[in-house]
């Protein structure tokens, strides 16, 4: 079956917050869901969904580096963040009721911090949030002097892969290897690396690994959790014991079968695509710059690290821009045909400065004028061109407005 992709409008440059669907895994999408069959079933119907669930989870786990027993599917990331952080501390507390701290960067996505925290106002436990440098990088220092001092106490540690916002790459294996000398399980949110940096499960040391299907080119709703088989992983969701017993659900043949197509795609395609995205990305940086000259690229510098252990996301861009509101910037972008983001598109519309931002120091003020540009598959200079003969004009007319209101709160 051929399927044609519609044509993304404009520039569009908010690949973190999701992806266009690619034609492969859409095909496949489009072909499983004019099936019937519940994976559960025990007819031939039944057992046809069901190969199809298992073959893509065999693929699944092939392109990250896991076992096909270690694939939970899940409804999408935040779902799987939940069940790594909810399931992970009640399975660790279930065999020890000392464990009741958790470690989580001060840089996580919401769909970790929230249920970190919403286990501390229902569940008991304390949360101890790790600090980050200038770049956003976790402070490993810290790690290593929580643990050497409340080892017995703590549940599971959670550092994301790579920062959603800024693209910090984060040292996972060393979190990891300095977490297992205490016995304590490593979470990682994978959901922006997958495709764009090398992810292998088994290698990292990681017990339990994130990843969302609409930030890799497939279908909204559908992600997974890999997880150890050892790992004491309590269920958040009950009812019929699909996924190991501790994910209930009937399962989305069509969306796990795009899912594992769009992982398989990516990954497979990972070195090419990742030196497009960072030469794309230089010249978007540099254009900024030279369009925008107060604007202060936030993250790593992109030119660090290596092709294999990059510093950045290939496919990341931050600024700020003084004297700017983020959401001025991005309504006026907009208006002028191209889209970006002032951060997490799960925090949209909530007027508040990244945490992110404030967590690598950044002042209130300057957080508030923030703008993520992200690459994907279909970015193309034009793009980026785009962004840079709109941008000059956007940052003047967002900054004469954010004086304007500066002026009316001081005279309120």
């Amino acid at each position: 079956m051929t399927v044609t992709m519609p044509p993304t409008p404009g520039a569009y440059l908010d690949h973190a917050a999701t992806t266009p669907m690619s034609a492969p895994a859409l095909a496949a999408f489009v072909a499983e869901a004019g099936r019937t069959g519940n994976a559960s079933s025990l007819h031939s119907a039944g057992r046809a969904a069901r190969r199809t669930v298992e073959e893509s989870r065999e693929s699944v786990a092939a392109a990250l580096g896991a076992r096909p027993s270690e694939v939970i599917f899940t409804a999408g990331g935040t779902e799987a963040d939940n069940l790594a952080i909810k399931g992970i501390f009640w399975g660790r507390r279930t065999q020890d009721p000392r464990r009741i701290r958790v470690l989580v960067s001060a840089v996580e996505h919401h769909a970790v911090l929230d249920p970190a925290f919403w286990l501390a106002g229902h569940a008991g436990a304390e949360i101890t949030l790790l600090p980050v440098d200038g770049e956003g990088r976790v402070d490993l220092d810290a790690l290593r002097a929580e643990l050497a001092e409340h080892a017995d106490e703590v549940a599971l540690v959670s550092v994301m892969w790579a920062n959603n916002e800024v693209g910090t790459v984060q040292p996972v294996r060393e979190v990891a290897r300095i977490a297992h000398q205490h016995g304590v399980p490593v979470h990682t949110d994978a959901v922006q690396a997958v495709g764009q940096v090398e992810v292998d499960f088994a290698a990292s040391g990681v017990d339990a690994l994130t990843v969302s299907g609409h930030k890799v080119g497939g279908p909204v709703g559908v992600g997974a959790l890999l997880a150890r088989r050892d790992l004491p992983l309590e269920a958040v969701s009950h009812g019929g014991g699909q996924e190991r017993g501790v994910r209930s659900g009937t399962l989305d043949v069509a969306a796990i079968r795009a899912l594992a197509v769009a992982v398989t795609d990516a990954v497979s395609r990972r070195a090419e695509r990742a030196a497009s995205f960072a030469a794309l990305r230089d010249e978007l940086v540099a254009g900024v710059r030279r369009v925008a000259p107060d604007a202060v690229l936030r993250g790593p510098d992109p030119t660090g690290g290596t092709a294999d252990a990059p510093w950045r996301l290939p496919a990341n861009a931050h600024f700020t821009f003084p004297g700017a509101e983020g959401d001025s910037l991005l309504y006026l972008l907009d208006s002028a045909g191209v889209q970006a983001s002032t951060g997490s598109a799960c925090q949209a519309g909530v007027p508040q400065p990244s945490h992110v931002l404030l967590a690598m120091g950044v002042d209130e003020v300057a957080a508030r004028g923030a703008l993520r540009f992200s690459l994907g598959d279909t970015s193309t200079r034009a793009d980026v061109d785009a962004l840079l003969a709109a941008l000059p004009q956007v940052v003047q007319r967002a900054q004469a407005a954010g004086l304007v209101s500066a002026r009316q709160g001081g005279a309120a």
